[in-house]
């Protein structure tokens, strides 16, 4: 807090485990063919611990056709084991875990508060999107950038 002015900063709720990827073209024949009973035996020799409390992106990387049931297949192994399981590319499953992170904590101190939103290249536009939607009902004031030049994006009007 600086001037009664709160300070977010959303790198704080990235989370702390990036998402590996779990690419089903490790189990296509040739490279570029799904061959049921090679997949299976595929999913059967595949060491599953690696993916041990980690969140887990599921694609195939390949051009080829993958059937729904090789990705439901997927799911079922990493189930009980990965943190979070998603058909995604990780960097886009990072994304959704980081905006879950932010719509699910608890922003009630801003309550009445005049907060600026900290800017950081890191961050994708669309958690500036939900930490928006997220404090607007709950602010006075929100802002963008930086404590001492911030950019007002929302004033209420009540006093």
């Amino acid at each position: 807090m600086m001037k009664d002015i709160f300070v977010l900063d959303l790198l704080d709720y990235r989370p702390v485990e990036p998402s590996i990827l779990f690419d089903i073209k490790m189990g296509l024949t040739h490279g570029t063919i799904l061959v049921e009973r090679e997949f299976r035996s595929f999913l059967a020799g595949t060491d599953w611990e690696v993916y041990r409390d980690k969140p887990v992106a599921i694609q195939c990387t390949e051009d080829a056709v993958v059937p729904q049931w090789a990705y439901m297949s997927v799911t079922e192994k990493l189930q009980g084991i990965a943190s979070d399981i998603a058909f995604a590319e990780p960097e886009t499953m990072d994304v959704q875990l980081w905006s879950a992170c932010i719509t699910s904590a608890d922003f009630s101190r801003f309550k009445g508060q005049k907060v600026v939103v900290r800017q950081d290249q890191l961050i994708p536009p669309e958690l500036y999107v939900v930490a928006t939607c997220k404090l607007k009902p709950l602010v006075t004031t929100l802002m963008y950038g930086e404590v001492g030049l911030p950019k007002v994006i929302f004033k209420s009007k009540e006093k």
